[in-house]
């Protein structure tokens, strides 16, 4: 069974970090391309970041840009995304998304995802 499962979230305040995994199985991250988005209360998803397995490129939307990173353990088959200096506005579900057909906009968007996490939780506090 394919799915891809979040962990990492929690309650921070502004200016900490967080770090995000998401854990695939089913598949490796090498057959896929993979991002993050996000839905915070009474918004529609966002997107957040997504990895070309095709460019190997990361895309990031402009919102997250400078503060969010990407990055891969292949031995974990394992997503990261580490935040940095979170803001208020960052508060939000946070969720992995995959695809074997899927590619990557130049604003961090995944197209063509069809398999989804549950997300996990992440909220900025003052």
């Amino acid at each position: 069974q394919e799915q891809v499962v979040e962990s990492g979230g929690g309650l921070v305040q502004p200016g900490d970090s967080l770090r995000l995994s998401c854990v695939a199985s089913g598949f490796t991250l090498d057959e896929v391309a993979i991002g993050w988005y996000r839905q915070a209360p009474g918004n529609e998803r966002e997107a957040v970041s997504c990895f070309g397995n095709m460019d190997r490129a990361t895309y990031y939307a402009e919102s997250v840009k400078g503060r969010f990173t990407v990055s891969s353990d292949n031995t974990k088959n394992t997503l990261i995304l580490q935040m940095n200096n979170l803001g208020l506005d960052s508060t939000a579900e946070y969720m992995c998304a995959a695809g074997r057909g899927a590619v990557c906009s130049g604003r961090g968007e995944l197209l063509g995802a069809d398999i989804w996490g549950q997300g996990t939780q992440v909220t900025v506090y003052s």
